[in-house]
C-alpha cells in the first residue's frame, strides 16, 4: 500500500486536487476555493450594483431599462438570488445552471452569475453533461433577446456578443478541467510507479529469502546428516577403543563447527545492512570442491565412488560449479539418510560444448527407503529442481529398470 501524495501547501490548491488522487464526492473547500468563490461573488455583485446604478440614472442605452418598469425590480431581485446562489455552485452546479436558465431569459443583472455557473459546470462535470447544459443556455440567448431586446445592438450582434462570452467562459473552464485532469493523471502515475517499485522490492526480498532458505537447507542438511552418521557409529559401538572414539568425537566437533560457520555465513546475509551491501561475499563452493565433499562423506563412513570426467574443469563458470556442487551435496545427503550402508556413485561428465551432466546412483535398499532418524523438510529435491530450472537445465530422479535410484541433472555450460 502506498500513501497518498500530500502537497506541501494544500491551501493553495483547489479542493479537487487535495484528496490524494482519490475522487471525493464533496471535496473540502480550501482557502484558495474560498478566495476564488469570494472573488466571483464580488464580481457578480459589482455587476449587479453597476446595472442597478445605471438603471437609476435612466440611461436608455443600458439593457436593464428595456421592457416595462416593473421588470427592473424583478430583474434586480432575480440577480440578487443568482449572486447568492454562487456559494453553492460547487455542490450542485448542474442543478443551479438549470434553475437559473429561466432567470437568464429576463434578468440582465444575473449575467455574470450565469457565466460563473456555466464555468463551474464545465470544470466539475463530464463533457456530455457540460455540453448539454451549455447548449441549453445558448438556445436561450435568442429567446432572451426576444423578451428583452437590446436597445443598442441588433439581434445578430447581441447573439454574437453573448455567444462569444459564453464560448470564452467554456474555453476557460475546459482549460482548467484539462489541467486538473493532467495533474491527477500525473499523480496517479507517480503513485502507481511507487506501488510497482515497492512490489518489485518485495518480490526481490522474497526471492532472496527463498535463496537463503535453500542455502540453509542444503548446507545444514548435509552437515547434520554427517553428525548423525558419526553419532550413530558411536552408539552402535559403545565398546570401541578410546582412540577411535576420540577420532569420531573430533570429527563430530569439526562437523558441528563447520555447520555453525556455514549457518553464521547465511545469517550474516540476512543481517547485512546497506552500508555493508558492497562487501564481497564469502567464497562459495564450486565443482572443484566436489572431491572434498566426497572425502567428508567417506570420512563419515559412507561408501562413495567418484568419477570425474569433466573436460576443462578450470573453465567451469562459478554459477554452474556452485549449482553442480549443491546437486551432489543433496544427492549424497539423500543417499546417506534413506539408504545407509549402500554404495553411492557420483559421475561428473561434460564440457563447454555439451553442458555438465551429474549423475548420482545408489542401490535401492532392501525393503525400501529407510526413514531418516533426523526428520527433514522434504523439500531437498524440490530445491534442487528449482536450482536446475533457474539454470536452464533438466532434472530427473527416481527408480529405474535396474533397481537403482538415480538423480540425474543436466546443466548448460555457458561459453
Amino acid at each position: 500500500m502506498t500513501s497518498a501524495v500530500v502537497p506541501d501547501h494544500p491551501w493553495l490548491l483547489p479542493g479537487a486536487l487535495t484528496t490524494g488522487g482519490q475522487p471525493a464526492r464533496r471535496p473540502r473547500r480550501t482557502t484558495r476555493d474560498w478566495l476564488v468563490d469570494g472573488t466571483f461573488f464580488l464580481l457578480a455583485l459589482a455587476f449587479l450594483v453597476a446595472a442597478h446604478y445605471d438603471a437609476r440614472q435612466a440611461q436608455p442605452e443600458f439593457a436593464l431599462n428595456a421592457g416595462p418598469s416593473w421588470l427592473v425590480g424583478v430583474d434586480i431581485l432575480a440577480g440578487l438570488l443568482a449572486v447568492a446562489a454562487l456559494w453553492v455552485r460547487r455542490r450542485w452546479p448542474v442543478a443551479l445552471a438549470l434553475v437559473l436558465l429561466p432567470v437568464g431569459l429576463f434578468s440582465v443583472t444575473a449575467g455574470v452569475a450565469l457565466l460563473v455557473v456555466l464555468f463551474t459546470v464545465v470544470v466539475h462535470r463530464a463533457f456530455p453533461v457540460a455540453a448539454a447544459v451549455v447548449g441549453l443556455h445558448l438556445l436561450a440567448v435568442p429567446v432572451s433577446l426576444r423578451l428583452r431586446p437590446d436597445p443598442v445592438l441588433s439581434d445578430l450582434a447581441a447573439v454574437i456578443l453573448v455567444g462569444s462570452l459564453i464560448a470564452a467562459t467554456v474555453a476557460w473552464g475546459m482549460f482548467v478541467r484539462a489541467r486538473r485532469q493532467l495533474i491527477l493523471s500525473l499523480r496517479d502515475r507517480a503513485e502507481r510507479a511507487e506501488a510497482e517499485q515497492q512490489l518489485r522490492v518485495t518480490q526481490a526480498r522474497q526471492v532472496e529469502r527463498t535463496r537463503i532458505a535453500r542455502e540453509m537447507h542444503d548446507v545444514l542438511a548435509h552437515r547434520i546428516s554427517l553428525l548423525s552418521l558419526h553419532a550413530g557409529a558411536l552408539e552402535f559401538r559403545p565398546d570401541a577403543p578410546p582412540p577411535e572414539i576420540a577420532r569420531a568425537a573430533g570429527v563430530i566437533r569439526a562437523s558441528a563447527h563447520t555447520a555453525l560457520e556455514d549457518l553464521r555465513a547465511v545469517i550474516g546475509v540476512l543481517r547485512a545492512d546497506t552500508a555493508a551491501s558492497d562487501a564481497p561475499e564469502p567464497p562459495q563452493p564450486t565443482l572443484a570442491d566436489v572431491p572434498a565433499l566426497v572425502g567428508e562423506a567417506r570420512a563419515a563412513g559412507m561408501r562413495v565412488e567418484l568419477t570425474d570426467g569433466v573436460r576443462e574443469p578450470t573453465a567451469v563458470p562459478a554459477a554452474l560449479g556452485r549449482t553442480g556442487y549443491r546437486i551432489v551435496q543433496e544427492g549424497l545427503t539423500n543417499a546417506r539418510k534413506h539408504a545407509p550402508g549402500v554404495v553411492a556413485t557420483v559421475a561428473l561428465t561434460g564440457g563447454p560444448a555439451d553442458g555438465l551432466t551429474i549423475e548420482i546412483r545408489n542401490r535401492w535398499p532392501v525393503g525400501g527407503p529407510v526413514a531418516p532418524e533426523i526428520p527433514g523438510t522434504g523439500t531437498g529435491l524440490v530445491g534442487i529442481a528449482e536450482r536446475v530450472s533457474l539454470a536452464g537445465g533438466r532434472l530427473t530422479h527416481g527408480r529405474d529398470d535396474t533397481g537403482d535410484f538415480h538423480l540425474t541433472a543436466w546443466l548448460p555450460w555457458p561459453t
